[in-house]
């Protein structure tokens, strides 16, 4: 595996994870009663916890994003 192959790689992997992260974002903040209300009723959660999960799950995405998909690409860049 050459390296241009491997920088491809994670730089797509990052263009996508990064897509998904904002989609998510976007449809959390923009619909946020709504959909908070569905999980609430589906994991039987109050709607505070149901919001501190979305934000729990947005900040380990972005950091899972940025560590296994972002860093390795600029370390490939750089190399």
């Amino acid at each position: 595996m050459t390296q241009e192959l491997l920088t491809s790689f994670f730089g797509w992997m990052a263009i996508l994870n990064i897509a998904v992260l904002l989609f998510t974002t976007a449809m959390v903040v923009l619909l946020q009663d709504w959909i908070a209300g569905v999980h609430a009723r589906m994991f039987q959660m109050e709607r505070p916890d149901v919001k501190r999960a979305y934000f729990r799950y947005l900040a380990n995405y972005k950091i899972l994003t940025l560590i296994f998909c972002v860093i390795p690409w600029l370390a490939l860049k750089l190399a």
